[in-house]
């Protein structure tokens, strides 16, 4: 076991815990980490990496809205706790389309579309319509104030947003995020909407990778367990301050800053790669 190698395991949880919650793609942030601090560790591993440290954080949200997401609470009257099951109903509904097609063409996606250009322009492009639909957004008064006003329907059509983020460098929450607030959602309700709609879905992804990985014969050495669980641990603790953070922010200001962040972050990632190539 490396200290070296641990310390790239911190780092790591600490981006990917602060990234994922915000609508400025984990996904371009791991790939810049990764090139300059590269985990010595087979790409198989790194895959299932980079996938299962997000059930720290799953957890959370989980945490942090326990009382929100429990349907079983005794300290809820009977219509809350019913309120609750119908709020599942429709994570489950929103998603629905990621299941299927994210299940048909995700492998697809990472083999063909898992390169820094793509992500760069997924950055730059999304960054692009945060902005404009904040300037659109600007007097708004939206429909939808907060979550238990999202419909089914309108569950379906952010999950078909939610599809967005199968293009690296989208961000799952941006593209989440992004459709609740055309759909008209406040932007409180889209960013706690796209929380709860990454319990299910990472889950599923981590449990995917991780199926995957075995049956592919693959396995995990001790300090390979240890570094899965310690980047979990670390993604956990940065995820419940990411979301604060956010739903903070977002009390008295937009989501253009993101939009800004993106714009930004997206040259870095063009111009760094584009250098690299040239170099080599």
């Amino acid at each position: 076991m490396s200290l070296v190698e641990i310390l790239k395991v911190i780092v790591q949880g600490i981006v990917e815990g602060f990234t994922e919650w915000l609508p400025i793609s984990s996904t371009g942030h791991m790939i810049l980490v990764d090139e300059i601090i590269h985990m010595d560790q087979p790409k198989a591993y790194l895959d299932v990496f980079f996938v299962v440290i997000q059930l720290g954080a799953i957890l959370a949200v989980v945490l942090l809205y326990f009382d929100r997401l429990n349907p079983f609470s005794r300290r809820k009257k009977k219509a809350a706790r019913e309120a609750t099951l119908v709020l599942w109903l429709k994570i489950i509904v929103a998603c629905i389309p990621a299941a299927v097609l994210g299940l048909l063409f995700n492998d697809w996606m990472e083999e063909h579309l898992m390169n820094a250009y793509v992500v760069a322009a997924a950055l730059i492009i999304y960054g692009v319509i945060f902005i404009v639909l904040e300037n659109r957004n600007r007097n708004a008064r939206f429909p939808i104030q907060k979550t238990g006003q999202i419909t089914f329907q309108v569950a379906f059509y952010i999950g078909l947003f939610q599809l967005l983020s199968l293009i690296p460098g989208t961000s799952r929450s941006g593209s989440t995020i992004l459709g609740a607030m055309i759909l008209g959602c406040s932007r409180g309700a889209a960013a706690e909407f796209s929380f709860f709609l990454g319990i299910p879905v990472m889950l599923g992804a981590s449990l995917l990778k991780i199926v995957s990985y075995f049956m592919d014969g693959n396995g995990f050495t001790g300090p390979q367990v240890f570094y899965l669980i310690l980047g979990m641990v670390v993604a956990f603790f940065m995820s419940v301050y990411s979301i604060k953070f956010l739903m903070g922010y977002i009390r008295n200001h937009d989501f253009k800053f993101f939009g800004y962040y993106r714009i930004v972050l997206g040259i870095v990632v063009l111009a760094y790669f584009g250098i690299t190539a040239l170099a080599v």
